[in-house]
């Protein structure tokens, strides 16, 4: 794949970022691709924010995937830092291509750059698939998550 850059996305990828995130079951519910204005704002906090990586997968021109890595400081693990990785997606058409498993690399190699002990991801209970793909790269399902919508 040597044909697919990862970089750091840029407010003219949002629109690309945000139809991908509405382009499955569940974001379908939960995103608006029709207004970017809250999009746009909330990746102002991201760039702003150096522990925060907002990227995309380009190949051709076009950008193919996305995701957003945070890194944490914390105290727990002896002092350990960790990552967390979010809001993986690919678009449709390349899917099956390998490409989520040399993103989650990137992101993984990324995290070590960073000085990171741990990365962590959550992921949907209903996405099984998904489930599989992670534990095909080496993680664990090994705790339960929980969420509180405000």
């Amino acid at each position: 794949m040597a044909d697919l850059e990862i970089r750091h996305a840029t407010t003219e990828d949002i629109p690309a970022i945000v139809a991908m995130l509405a382009d499955d079951p569940l974001g379908a519910r939960r995103e608006s691709p029709d207004d970017l204005t809250p999009y746009l704002a909330a990746f102002e906090r991201l760039a702003a924010d150096p522990n925060q990586h907002q990227v995309v997968a380009v190949r051709e021109g076009r950008v193919v995937g996305t995701l957003q890595l945070t890194v944490i400081p914390g105290l727990s693990r002896r002092g350990a830092t960790r990552s967390i990785i979010e809001a993986v997606r690919v678009h449709a058409e390349e899917r099956g291509s390998g490409l989520g498993s040399q993103f989650i690399e990137w992101a993984v190699k990324e995290s070590r750059r960073q000085g990171c002990h741990l990365v962590q991801l959550t992921s949907d209970a209903s996405r099984t698939d998904a489930h599989r793909f992670y534990e095909r790269l080496g993680f664990t399902g090994s705790h339960v998550g929980f969420k509180l919508e405000l």
